[in-house]
């Protein structure tokens, strides 16, 4: 029962942290932040199993680990309130042709790594862009006039 409270608190401290590293910044993935992940791992199992290298010990926290990731998106689809939480918000980066600089510095963006972002859609310039929207998957939609 320890390995199952131990792997319900990883979870949820997994999601707050993903959470608080924000969308953008999941979303394109470093070489470094993937050596980081496979490290966290680690950390991750040790701190759970505390060296129960059982067959029983590791299938209780994968389905932990599942049923938690089935509840939380149970949970997001039932209550749209928590949506928000578990999930977050789209943000609008450009409205009307207009780059709004201040949900730019929130997501930790910049202007130059939008107009990339507009490029491999195919836009040439980010005047022709109506709507620039960052999605919960942390990639970028664009809608032009």
């Amino acid at each position: 029962m320890d390995v199952v409270l131990r792997t319900i608190f990883v979870f949820f401290l997994i999601l707050v942290i993903t959470r608080a590293v924000g969308r953008r910044e999941l979303s394109s993935m470093e070489p470094f932040d993937l050596i980081l992940l496979v490290v966290i791992g680690d950390l991750v199992q040790q701190g759970v199993t505390q060296s129960d290298y059982s067959l029983t010990g590791a299938t209780m926290v994968i389905v932990t680990m599942a049923l938690l990731t089935v509840i939380t998106a149970w949970l997001s689809f039932r209550f749209r309130r928590l949506r928000p939480l578990l999930e977050g918000d789209p943000v609008i980066l450009v409205a009307d042709g207009r780059i709004l600089e201040r949900n730019l510095r929130r997501q930790r963006m910049t202007v130059e790594e939008l107009g990339a972002e507009a490029r491999l859609a195919q836009i040439s310039s980010l005047d022709d862009v109506r709507y620039a929207v960052l999605e919960t998957s942390g990639k970028v939609s664009f809608v032009t006039s």
